[in-house]
Parts: C-alpha cells; structure tokens; sequence
C-alpha cells in the first residue's frame, strides 16, 4: 500500500487542519496547488503543496528514509523551482511515518560547497499525540505518534473515529487510520478495532483500495515481479470475502501481470466469490 499517497490525500482534503498543525496558521483561504511546475513534471506521488496568503507549504511525506535522488538535494530542487515560479517565502516539511534509526530522517539541510538549505522534519514517532487526537484530521497521523502503549492509543483513535457524525467522514477516516496504522500494528488487531462495515460505506475507502491495488500492481509490472501483485490481489479478495479457496490461489498464480491489473479493477465490482469464478472462466478460458 503507499503510504503517503493516503497522507498526500488527507493534507488535500483537509488542507487548513494541516496548516494549523504545521505552521500553527488559522488561515481559512488555502488553495490546492498542481504539482507540475514550469521545469518539468515535479514528482507528485508523496508531494502536497499548500498556498496561503503569506506563503507556500510545501510538505513531503516519507515513509522510508531512502531516496533516488537523495531527499536533501530533491528538497532544495523544489525550492528553488517553486521560488522561481511563485516568489514568495517557502515553508519546507518532511514529514517521516515509519520510525527508524537512519541517519537520513536526521538530516535537515542540504549541503554542498558554498550551498545551505534548510527544511524542517518531523519523525511522527517522536511526536506527542495529543496535537493530532485533537484535530480529527490528523487522527491517522495519530496511530503513528509517540506512545508507551501503542495499543491503546490505537484504542483511543478508533474510538474518535466512531464519533465523528457524518458518516461520509467517518468511514473516509477510518479507512486512512486502517492504511496508515498498518506501520505499526497487525492487521488484526486494527480490524478488530475498526468496524468494517463503517470503510465499506466510504466511496474513498474503495478508491483508496483500488489506488493500492493498481500502484502495486504498476510496480510489479516495471520491477517484473509478477509475484508481488498476485499476492497484493489476493489479500484485497480476502478482505472482501473473507478466504479465497486453494484451487482459485492456483487460477490467479497463473496470470500475468497484465492479467492480474485488469482482475485487480475487476474485483471492486464483485459481490461474491461466485462472481471471481465467472472472470477467471470467461477471461482465462
């Protein structure tokens, strides 16, 4: 699943909440800005900019530390591209999910000869809690914030999660908490606390699923690893129905990657198991 596409969604969704919480700027008129400036396409996978009156947040969302280029370069690279096209103060966030020792979630500056250029970064684990549990917003952010008992702050964000009134809202949330808590905890545990029934009423939780399914699949496709998207297939049929039987593992194991990507839109419109054998009768006969 990519991570930070879900937080790439949820800072465009919620673009004032992210501002409170990053520049600790009540600004209500935000604007969205398209990731492609006048260079060339900027990466736009984990890329959220936000305009205020006064400037430009731009945040990075990062769950691994690795990066092709590295980070430090890619940040002053958008600096100076949004700089160019936008002249106005730039406010640079790296925001780091998954907790590591690397030395890179350290590095806050790119440097290089006479070059210095600074960004902020936050390591979630280290952050407390309690700005994210009060903003429902940020609740996702909130499973993967510094705690002692990790199981009960994962209690405590479900539990918001099931207060929130407009439904529409609430399985939207809960569906970021289910891929984003993934991080940290067993899948078990977070479906145990989550009510299903609650994501499966969220047009974007399904949307979210397919988003995952085709990027994973995409990425099977380009590092030939027909593998990955088999299996990636096969854990989005038994959320949906619960087990999926020996012989039909079988089927879909035989499929190519090409295959497997058009099973993958397919099976967000099954209803039962019934209707996977009638695909893999009729597109694999």
């Amino acid at each position: 699943m990519d991570y930070d596409n879900i937080c790439k969604y949820l800072a465009e969704q919620y673009p004032a909440e992210f501002v409170r919480w990053l520049l600790s700027d009540e600004a209500t008129e935000i604007q969205v800005l398209k990731t492609e400036l006048s260079a060339e396409p900027i990466r736009a996978d984990s890329l959220t900019l936000l305009q205020t009156a006064n400037q430009i947040l731009h945040i990075e969302f990062q769950t691994l530390p690795a990066s092709e280029p590295p980070l430090p370069f890619r940040m002053l690279d958008y600096w100076v591209r949004l700089y160019r096209q936008y002249r106005c103060p730039i406010e640079q966030v790296v925001i780091f999910l998954k907790s590591t020792t690397s030395e890179a979630v350290f590095t806050e500056q790119f440097a290089a000869t006479n070059t210095r250029h600074s960004y902020r970064v936050i390591r979630l684990w280290e952050e407390d809690p309690a700005p994210l549990l009060a903003n429902t917003a940020l609740l996702p952010l909130a499973t993967l914030a510094r705690s002692n008992t990790p199981n009960a702050l994962l209690e405590q964000v479900a539990a918001q999660i099931d207060m929130i009134e407009e439904p529409e809202q609430r399985g939207n949330l809960a569906a970021c908490v289910e891929v984003l808590a993934g991080l940290r905890f067993e899948e078990s545990l977070i479906r145990q606390l989550l009510r299903e029934e609650i994501m499966q009423e969220s047009v974007t939780y399904q949307a979210i699923i397919q988003k995952g399914v085709q990027q994973g699949l995409q990425q099977g496709k380009q590092e030939g690893k027909q593998e990955e998207a088999r299996s990636l297939v096969l854990r989005q049929l038994t959320r949906r129905f619960g087990s999926v039987d020996q012989e039909l593992q079988e089927q879909i194991g035989t499929l190519s990657v090409a295959q497997l990507e058009e099973l993958g839109e397919a099976l967000l419109d099954f209803q039962t198991v019934t209707d996977l054998v009638v695909w893999l009768d009729e597109y694999c006969s």
